[in-house]
């Protein structure tokens, strides 16, 4: 069903005084609110969900979530009931941000938990509650990602991606799509990820479903940590804009954008690398009220 609603992908290469290449895959171009990676993360879950008997979806996400807003959108579409479990119990008193009102619009039921109780949605006491309280929703993780969210992932690259390209780069914040591109990635690839969040927990997490070694994530350029932001970042969000003409949105692709130019400058890559950025969307994320703090 997923697949009926997907427009086609362009490729823009950017215009650089660099001795490598850059090329973006516009992942952004899918669909207007199903897009990026959230479409191949979300098509076989909501798959197995039909297939399950499920109508009604229940998943997990912060006030900036691009994959609560893609979730709630997706379940509309194709006639679900959707949940949504929102990290900040403060934030349920207080007027709904712009992604937070998407989902809503989109017929998602928001249901705000304190961030401590949040830490503890993967353990199986809590997803035994969380069963019993929405006992006819299909759960689908936090960011969507499961082996059928990173099953997707991987049709994100193609035969020709894999021979055309040295270096494959992503934004990242839960792991799976990093996971998935890590996995249809070819032999002589390098798989670069840009963490939207500070700390190397992903680390850990992308290894417990791949055992390839041709990665690496970094945090540097995460701003201090998700949804953060900063003045340097926002005027190279707007600058870069105006140059390639391709929308950024704050939270992951500009953080990932801007590390990757920075690491160019630095000749972090071997001269006349061939390198394939994919623009994961998100770009309903692309807000004037990022924390930057």
């Amino acid at each position: 069903m997923f697949d009926r609603i997907a427009q086609s992908v362009t490729y823009q290469k950017l215009s650089l005084d660099a001795p490598v290449t850059v090329t973006v895959k516009r992942l952004d171009q899918i669909h207007p609110q199903i897009s990026g990676n959230k479409f191949f993360k979300l098509k076989y879950n909501f798959q197995q969900a039909r297939q399950q008997g499920f109508k009604k979806v229940l998943t997990f996400g912060g006030a900036y979530s691009n994959h609560i807003a893609a979730t709630a959108y997706a379940a509309h579409l194709f006639g679900f009931a959707s949940v949504g479990i929102i990290r900040g119990e403060e934030l349920k008193d207080k007027a709904l941000n712009p992604t937070l009102a998407t989902a809503q619009q989109s017929g998602m039921q928001l249901h705000f938990i304190s961030r401590q109780q949040y830490r503890e949605k993967t353990s199986s006491e809590f997803l035994e509650q969380l069963q019993q309280s929405y006992p006819e929703h299909y759960i689908i993780p936090e960011g969507g990602t499961n082996s059928l969210a990173i099953q997707g992932c991987k049709e994100i690259l193609t035969a020709e991606d894999r021979h055309n390209y040295d270096v494959i780069c992503c934004a990242v914040g839960t792991g799976g799509t990093i996971t998935g591109l890590i996995e249809a990635s070819a032999a002589h690839q390098t798989v670069l990820g840009f963490s939207a969040l500070k700390g190397d927990f992903l680390k850990s997490d992308v290894e417990q479903w791949t055992t390839k070694k041709n990665w690496k994530i970094t945090d540097a350029y995460c701003c201090g940590g998700y949804a953060k932001t900063s003045s340097e970042l926002l005027q190279f969000m707007q600058c870069f804009e105006a140059e390639h003409h391709i929308p950024l949105e704050q939270v992951y692709t500009a953080k990932m954008t801007y590390g990757l130019m920075d690491l160019i400058a630095q000749n972090h890559f071997p001269a006349g690398s061939r390198i394939l950025v994919i623009h994961t969307g998100g770009l309903q994320g692309r807000h004037p009220d990022a924390d930057l703090s």
